[in-house]
């Protein structure tokens, strides 16, 4: 990710703080620290799960009613 190795540089070239960082990035504070010290495996990954949309109570009805206006 383009982002960590900007953080990276920012704190080992630039001597920035985290703090620093953070504020000019936008980015909070914890997730700096967190991509700065541990070694990463590669990209963070997200890891929400997947979650039903509004109308998914309402998919077969939606669905019958639809085929019925054809």
């Amino acid at each position: 990710m383009d982002m960590i190795g900007r953080i990276r540089r920012m704190y080992s070239r630039s001597k920035k703080s985290e703090r620093e960082i953070a504020r000019t990035t936008g980015l909070s504070r914890n997730t700096i620290a967190k991509w700065l010290h541990p070694p990463l495996q590669g990209e963070p990954k997200y890891r929400r799960g997947e979650q039903p949309g509004k109308l998914s109570a309402f998919h077969e009805v939606l669905f019958a009613a639809f085929t019925r206006a054809r």
